[in-house]
């Protein structure tokens, strides 16, 4: 899908065509597509097409006439019939007077440019309007890495009697996509510095602060990272040990279990064998069952007692 935007008078509205100042925003476009858009503006259809492959790394090219700016954005996927965080790459192509944003899904770092929901966004600002995407795609990491917290919270709540492995499991998962966060912050992050030393298009004193805002923001959302996956950590090594703890308890339960149940099985056993009445206690007493099932029992009450103050019951 193709579509040209433009601004005027601060309001954004649909154009038809490719003309100066407009914005060109294609979302998972077809190579017929890019190669309408590529050849119309003189750009390589690679660099066009680049951000459908989800393999690309952030980076800048400076091409004659043109600049290429990929960076990584989050976004949900469906992993194992849940939703779950990664990230995709976003291409920003500035020429001399057009934008052209290229992604394989419509993100809602860009609905709210169409939405006209960005103060003083303008078309004709590439540059700043550049760094508005910047700023949102930070703004974006922070709010999903509050939703990973948060869910690593609730996971946390259960720790006790209610932890299962399936939880286990989650956390594994949301340390897997910090790690996904992670690295792709830090390579927007060597975008964001080479962006402090480009020169090619005049850059206002409003759009360097705009800059540094960034810059901020995507070291903030750096260091959110870090601090969710070293709690995350905690958390998961924590359920571990729950989880190994019960699983201990009930093989020391299971034990208790076992050595009671031995008393009452050797002495049935033994008093089971086939040999001459005579050399059996208690055999020819009258109330020799009675007795023998009340020793029994004593003895086993004895264990029990011996067992829980050695808290093995």
């Amino acid at each position: 899908m193709v579509k040209f935007y433009k601004t005027d008078n601060r309001l954004i509205h649909e154009e038809n065509e490719i003309n100066s100042g407009v914005w060109i925003q294609m979302v998972n476009p077809t190579i017929a597509e890019g190669q309408k858009v590529a050849e119309e503006l003189n750009i390589d259809i690679a660099d066009v097409l680049a951000a459908l492959d989800e393999e690309e790394s952030s980076r800048i090219e400076l091409q004659d006439g043109y600049t290429l700016i990929l960076v990584d954005i989050p976004t949900i996927e469906i992993r194992h019939d849940k939703e779950s965080y990664t990230t995709i790459p976003l291409a920003i192509i500035l020429t001399s007077d057009i934008i052209i944003t290229v992604c394989t899904e419509d993100t809602q770092v860009l609905h709210t440019f169409i939405q006209n929901r960005v103060k003083e966004f303008s078309t004709k600002k590439k540059l700043r309007f550049v760094y508005q995407i910047l700023y949102r795609i930070s703004a974006l990491y922070q709010s999903d890495l509050r939703v990973i917290d948060k869910m690593r919270t609730e996971i946390e709540e259960r720790v006790g009697d209610d932890t299962q492995e399936e939880d286990l499991i989650a956390l594994h998962e949301l340390e897997s996509t910090l790690v996904y966060f992670a690295t792709s912050l830090r390579a927007n992050g060597v975008v964001l510095d080479r962006l402090t030393r480009y020169k090619r298009l005049e850059q206002y004193q409003e759009d360097k602060e705009l800059l540094g805002d960034v810059i901020i923001e995507n070291q903030q959302a750096i260091e959110m990272t870090s601090i969710y996956r070293d709690i995350i950590k905690g958390t998961r090594e924590l359920m571990s040990s729950v989880l190994d703890n019960r699983m201990n308890t009930v093989m020391k339960t299971l034990t208790s279990i076992t050595l009671i149940m031995a008393i009452p099985t050797i002495i049935s056993g033994i008093y089971g064998m086939n040999v001459n009445p005579r050399w059996v206690p208690l055999s020819k007493t009258v109330h020799g069952f009675a007795i023998i099932i009340a020793l029994t029992i004593l003895i086993c009450v004895l264990l029990m007692l011996i067992l829980r103050k050695k808290k093995m019951l």
